[in-house]
């Protein structure tokens, strides 16, 4: 079974920068493909992707209104996930939460971590 933790989140102000991290448990030998990603949900809001990195660390994606500001890193070593939040702005504050994707065998899986909770204040 694996299991996401993230950490991180806090109260911070505009301008302000955050660091999230997301620690993977469960992995095998047989998992393989794994893909990351952050996404967020603001109160009253759908969860939407914010950061998504492949499993070779070759490439990456971002949410327009998050481009520039965040950059999404992994440790494979460490089976963690970082997401670096710089710049941020009130708009930011929401859950985010960490999402794992692969393949154990050849069966799909897809995981999330309980969250971490981000807000943007003055």
């Amino acid at each position: 079974q694996v299991q996401l933790v993230e950490s991180g989140g806090g109260v911070v102000q505009p301008g302000g920068s955050l660091r999230l991290s997301c620690a993977a448990s469960g992995f095998t030998s047989s998992t393989r493909g794994i893909s990351m990603s952050w996404y967020r949900q603001a109160p009253g809001k759908g969860r939407d992707l914010v950061a998504g990195i492949t499993s070779g660390a070759e490439i990456t994606n971002y949410a327009d209104s998050v481009k520039g500001r965040f950059t999404i890193s992994r440790d494979k070593a460490k089976n963690t996930v970082y997401l670096q939040m710089n710049s941020l702005k009130v708009e930011d504050t929401a859950m985010y939460y960490c999402r794992a994707e692969g393949l154990r065998g050849f069966a799909k899986f897809d995981y999330w971590g309980q969250g971490t909770q981000v807000t943007v204040s003055s």
